[in-house]
């Protein structure tokens, strides 16, 4: 796929998803106001209720015919003879349960005009009730001094937020699983396209490396077959050393990628043994001893430790120490300097590998030793190599019940320390 395509598709999700959120937030925001509408509207009925109960109770002969034997026509009436405080309460219980608006309230009767309470239940929310919402007048009932009847109920944000809490939530999971998936596919999608592009810097690396010794064994032979070279037993020689040298490295090279895939099953099986990691050191730096001179670079040792015997398999053992120090000649500045030095530790062989080459910058230290990964060297175009390693060594390490860590800054060179579980 195209970068600007990708790029397209990815802010293309993203606004619609962008889209979607914020429609999930306008219809929460609409069910919000619908819901509080409905829950006024169910005040207004609670109250239209207990108003019409009151109205019907004032008509009924026997209440007129109480009111008639404790008034006279002559005085009139007072609000506590029309409305009993009693019955006014149980007719608001009964209303507000039957509504579902809550048990907890606040109500009473007052008079516009002055301000004044006539009657109800008022404890802790009078200036509430003076500005509540939910207000009905009562000129049917009692048409002087323009008296009203006024609730309040403190927990209605809470009533109306448990009524939607379900809805809410399902919405909210949903809203989120969707913005995870979202994120879980461009995340697979972005790690899918760097693998990709690992997988492929490998396989022209190792089209590379393959191809350099196949050439040379292929103009070695070639060279081996002419009479002239056959005739001169040195010339032959050397190109059959050629030969040998360019098929070890090929073999090396084809034995690190397979035991890298039986590393990636769990599948590789280590040949272990009594070991002297000195001497394997000593073979080591024998063999890098060439490279070195021919790089006019210097490598030093001190192997101190005195305990350097370890359970362990020597040969792989021994790439994963080549391949270190094949890094530290490959990424040297000019002339690589390395210096190994080995150590004990609170019964464990430390062994550390210092070069002062182009370094690593603090940001890759926890890269270094993934499985197809190279760390970017700038203007260093021609070393060449497969990612793979540093990750060969941690996985050898690893089998070994050891550990390796890395010290470096860029232009600082490096320090590998591997730390061995010792056998003394």
């Amino acid at each position: 796929m195209k970068p600007k395509l990708f790029t397209l598709i990815i802010i293309g999700a993203f606004i619609s998803l962008l889209g979607v959120v914020i429609m999930q937030v306008y219809w929460v925001q609409n069910a919000i106001s619908l819901k509080e509408e409905q829950y006024n509207n169910s005040v207004r009925i609670v109250m239209k209720s207990v108003l019409n109960s009151l109205i019907e109770l004032r008509n009924d002969s026997t209440i007129r015919h109480l009111t008639a034997k404790e008034s006279s026509f002559d005085q009139k009436p007072t609000i506590s003879e029309i409305i009993p405080l009693t019955l006014l309460d149980s007719l608001i219980k009964t209303e507000t349960a039957c509504m579902r608006v809550g048990e907890h309230y606040e109500y009473m009767i007052y008079s516009r005009r002055n301000q004044q309470i006539a009657m109800g239940n008022v404890k802790n929310y009078p200036e509430e009730l003076f500005l509540s919402e939910h207000q009905q007048s009562i000129a049917a009932l009692y048409k002087p001094d323009d008296y009203y009847f006024s609730i309040y109920f403190p927990e209605q944000a809470s009533v109306i937020f448990w009524q939607l809490a379900r809805w809410m939530l399902l919405s909210a999971v949903f809203l989120l699983v969707v913005i995870l998936s979202f994120w879980y596919t461009i995340y697979t999608i972005i790690r899918q396209k760097k693998n990709s592009q690992i997988r492929r810097d490998f396989i022209n690396n190792m089209t590379h490396e393959f191809k350099t010794p196949i050439a040379t064994i292929s103009i070695a032979s070639e060279m081996l077959l002419k009479p002239e070279i056959i005739s001169q037993q040195d010339k032959a020689r050397r190109y059959a050393q050629v030969i040998i040298q360019e098929n070890n490295r090929l073999q090396n090279q084809v034995e690190q990628i397979l035991q890298i895939a039986l590393f990636e099953r769990d599948e590789a099986e280590l040949n272990v043994k009594p070991c002297n990691v000195h001497e394997l050191l000593q073979e080591l730096v024998f063999a890098f001893q060439l490279r070195i001179d021919e790089a006019s670079g210097k490598l030093t040792y001190a192997f101190d430790a005195q305990h350097f015997i370890i359970d362990a398999d020597p040969l792989h053992l021994y790439h994963a120490f080549s391949n270190i120090l094949d890094n530290a000649i490959k990424y040297a500045k000019e002339k690589p300097e390395i210096f190994i030095r080995s150590t004990n530790s609170h019964n464990s062989l430390r062994i550390s590998f210092q070069d002062k080459g182009i370094g690593i910058a603090p940001e890759n230290h926890h890269l270094i030793f993934k499985n197809l990964y190279r760390v970017h060297t700038g203007d260093i175009h021609d070393v060449k190599g497969f990612g793979i390693g540093l990750y060969y060594v941690h996985k050898i390490i690893q089998k070994h019940g050891g550990s390796i860590k890395v010290k470096s800054n860029l232009n600082k060179g490096s320090t590998f320390v591997i730390n061995l579980k010792s056998a003394h």
